[in-house]
């Protein structure tokens, strides 16, 4: 958490509004969620940089620069990239580990409670590595049900832990996992080599809806998750498993179970509708 659809949402409220604009100043904060990069490089590198795009790769945004670089923010548990034009209230910058001074005297911080996240000043070559370590994107078009089915015929795992892992598949993390399994109707203990074609269209088509339909609510917010605005994501109140572990199930009315056996991670299902 942040995973794909919330990564998606900061990365495109960046992209409409910070596309064209410069970096005029560099303010860290905190030293220790860099990496790539000290603090007197990543000023002397982005003084005088403009954004050209910020857009999104599996759970990390992404901020191309014309200089070439990237900066590359993976925000995991509880960072959050804020524009701020002067009307944030003044908590919302609390926490903040670097700030970014814009020539249209915007600001862009990075803000992160317990800096678990990461702040990366990448080259072009640093990028394509980072880059070609990942897996296909779920949501692009060549990522087809035919696809889907190479992945989990090569591989023992239980499919959930699978599915969250980003060199296979890229920007799936442990909310949505759980609920494009439930809504595919698979346990997500099973063997992914034993799902056949059936099954993998149907998960296909469970991680596909889940992850639009998140993209198109702006993201599950539970606790720490907030857009570029500093807003919450509206998605958690149409989740059918996570956070619902003793709750009826949706589809029948059985008790979800909630378990961390899998992979060590909160796994919430319906014995009787996911086989």
């Amino acid at each position: 958490m942040p995973e794909l659809p919330e990564t998606e949402t900061i990365a495109r409220d960046l992209d409409r509004a910070l596309s064209g604009v410069m970096i005029v100043g560099v303010r860290v904060l905190k030293a220790d969620v860099l990496r790539d990069t000290t603090a007197a490089s990543l000023s002397r590198r982005l003084l005088g940089a403009r954004i050209e795009r910020s857009f999104r790769r599996a759970k990390a945004v992404v901020i191309a620069l014309d200089s070439g670089d990237r900066i590359v923010v993976q925000p995991r548990f509880t960072g959050a990239l804020l524009i701020d034009d002067g009307t944030l209230p003044a908590e919302a910058l609390d926490y903040v580990t670097v700030f970014f001074d814009l020539d249209d005297s915007r600001i862009l911080a990075y803000r992160d409670i317990r800096r678990l996240g990461t702040l990366s000043l990448m080259t072009p070559q640093r990028f394509a590595k980072f880059d070609a370590a990942l897996g296909p994107e779920p949501l692009d078009p060549e990522f087809t049900a035919r696809h889907l089915s190479g992945i989990l015929r090569d591989s023992r795992q239980a499919v959930k832990k699978l599915l969250m892992d980003q060199r296979r598949i890229a920007g799936v993390g442990n909310i949505y996992a759980n609920e494009a399994l439930w809504r595919a109707g698979i346990d997500p203990s099973r063997q992914s080599r034993s799902i056949d074609g059936g099954g993998v269209s149907a998960l296909h088509a469970g991680i596909t809806s889940v992850l639009r339909e998140a993209i198109e609510a702006r993201g599950t917010s539970f606790r720490d998750y907030r857009d570029a605005a500093g807003a919450r994501g509206g998605f958690s109140e149409k989740l059918a498993v996570y956070g619902r572990g003793g709750l009826p199930c949706p589809s029948c009315g059985a008790t979800l179970i909630d378990t961390s056996a899998i992979d060590g991670r909160t796994t919430v299902f319906c014995a009787w509708c996911q086989r």
